[in-house]
């Protein structure tokens, strides 16, 4: 704690209580706790987020959820009407209907089996292109996960039974194989094609049924739904080239989320659930302040939109690749869990929502039963560190080691005592010898 004393000696004047006409200030060096602080600007953020999109070009058939409300991870959402992806697993359905009944023609010797294992591989090939573009849109991560997975095994199936044809269409060109055991392996290779491509296609009609990537809150559209189409937005929604329907452009004051029944395309944004179980914040924090940030330091809040209230914050992680500012400053992204806030008055601040501006303040150092100055009372030269001490109604010029830096007090590790009378206002105005009260 820093005590300013004021010497009250007869006569009781301005100047001997410490009040010089310059503006020096006379007072005593304290003794109590430092804390040093790194501010940083930020923003408020959430645990994690994820964006429902139509998996395939169709009709918002049902929308089972609206606005704010709380839904559960794998919960279903909504469903999209696609006749494209019904249309597919009906048509795969037929061609495994005639695989299973056979169907390799027999003529044309070995030219007519290399044609037909080439139709063969080719149909197999646009299956596993296709489901792996729908696999794609998807936005649960654990779904588009699972369907990746298990269209990388279909072409690992594929191509071992496609290699056995191979080689057996190969025998019979030379001499080697039977006419049946060319049959058996294009067969073989027909059959797995098609019950591939049904899977595929089942797969994607499953997909339709959309379903709450994680636990939360419900934003019908996209996260950027409010925003102003970029220039990007705009060329790819008017490449003639994509031939689908896009997400609706954002126009400022139009709600864009897609109702019921409406029309959809590949990637068209349908609802976003926010996680807000546990909020935080990501501040910038400048090169120069950065190294004395750790995981696990503690800090306060302040919101531009909850003016007076303070939130209690812990640091989680500090990043280790840096960002570059536009005006070419080196920051590092530091990661923290936001607390509850108070009012002065001890009333509870209202919960932030994500994006929210905000001040961060880091307390990095701390020191305790310290003697302590004014920050104003530390005077600089020749790289040396020092205070003006009052000794003998004189001014002299003092040595100190600072440690901690606070943002009014500072911590002197050695060169003056808790108690003695220094300058600590007005320090730039004093010379060697001058006369103080």
């Amino acid at each position: 704690m820093l005590l300013l004393a004021c010497v009250l000696l007869p006569p009781l004047t301005a100047a001997s209580c410490g009040e010089e006409p310059s503006g020096v200030t006379v007072g005593t060096a304290g003794r109590g706790t430092v804390d040093e602080i790194v501010e940083a600007s930020g923003a408020v953020t959430v645990r994690s987020a994820g964006t429902v999109t139509s998996p395939a070009d169709g009709t918002l058939e049902e929308l089972r959820v609206d606005a704010g409300d709380r839904v559960r991870k794998g919960q279903v959402v909504a469903v999209v009407d696609s006749p494209a992806a019904e249309q597919r697993l009906d048509d795969a359905t037929e061609a495994l209907d005639a695989a299973s009944r056979g169907g390799i023609p027999t003529g044309g010797g070995a030219a007519g089996f290399a044609s037909a294992r080439r139709r063969i591989d080719a149909k197999a090939d646009e299956a596993l292109a296709a489901a792996r573009e729908a696999a794609a849109e998807v936005t649960d991560p654990a779904l588009r996960k699972a369907l990746l997975a298990q269209i990388t095994a279909a072409e690992e199936r594929y191509a071992a039974v496609s290699a056995t044809a191979g080689a057996a269409v190969r025998s019979l060109e030379s001499g080697v194989a039977s006419l049946a055991a060319a049959v058996d392996a294009l067969t073989a290779a027909q059959r797995v094609q098609a019950r591939q491509a049904y899977e595929l296609a089942e797969a994607a009609v499953d997909a339709l049924t959309l379903r709450a990537p994680v636990s939360g809150v419900v934003q019908l559209g996209g996260t950027a739904a409010a925003a102003a189409p970029s220039l990007s937005d705009l060329i790819s929604r008017a490449d003639p080239a994509a031939g689908r329907a896009s997400a609706p452009a954002a126009v400022p004051g139009v709600d864009v989320a897609v109702p019921q029944g409406a029309a959809v395309g590949v990637g068209t944004p349908v609802l976003t659930v926010v996680d807000t179980s546990g909020l935080g914040v990501a501040a910038e924090v400048d090169e120069t302040d950065v190294l004395l940030v750790k995981a696990g330091g503690s800090g306060t809040v302040e919101l531009d939109a909850a003016a007076g209230a303070t939130y209690e914050t812990r640091v989680r992680a500090v990043d280790l690749l840096p960002t570059t500012s536009a005006r070419g400053g080196v920051s590092y992204r530091v990661r923290l869990t936001l607390g509850r806030g108070t009012y002065p008055n001890g009333s509870a601040a209202p919960v932030p929502r994500p994006g929210m501006s905000a001040i961060v303040r880091l307390r990095v150092r701390q020191a305790t039963d310290a003697v302590t100055v004014p920050a104003g009372a530390v005077v600089s030269r020749d790289g040396r560190d020092g205070v003006w001490a009052v000794r003998g109604g004189k001014a002299e010029r003092v040595p100190v080691t600072l440690g901690v830096q606070g943002e009014d007090l500072v911590q002197v590790v050695s060169g003056l005592d808790a108690g003695q009378r220094i300058v600590v206002a007005g320090a730039d105005q004093v010379s060697p010898g001058q006369d103080l009260p």
